[in-house]
């Protein structure tokens, strides 16, 4: 059974940093994509940032490209999202998501973890 479970949310100011883990389990994620998505309250949810598990090619939305980093950890099937310099905007429920490299759409999903910044 696959499993992704995110913890790291919680209330931070604005400026402030947060480092969101995803800890992965149940199948071999070697030929996957990793990604973030958020849903801020009223709105759809969107991506945010995304890693190829085998290469470690990333790629951003505008709006956390410079701020935002995705990374991973092969030995603890963790992937991790450093969010840096956080605003009102990055409120959101943050998602976890898997998808084969040769599929479009997300189809493993976490349960998410509430990040909530001050201003």
């Amino acid at each position: 059974q696959v499993q992704l479970v995110e913890s790291g949310g919680g209330l931070v100011q604005a400026g402030g940093s947060l480092r969101l883990s995803c800890a992965m389990s149940g199948i071999s994620f070697a030929y996957y994509v990793l990604g973030w998505h958020r849903q801020a309250p009223g709105k759809d949810r969107k991506f945010v940032a995304r890693i190829e598990w085998s290469s470690g090619s990333t790629l951003y939305a505008d709006s956390v490209k410079g701020r935002f980093t995705i990374s991973r950890d092969d030995a603890k099937n963790t992937v991790y999202l450093q969010m840096n310099d956080l605003n009102s905007e990055d409120t959101a429920v943050y998602y976890c998501a898997a998808r084969r490299l040769d599929r479009d759409e997300y189809y493993y999903w976490g349960r998410g973890t509430q990040v909530t910044v001050s201003s």
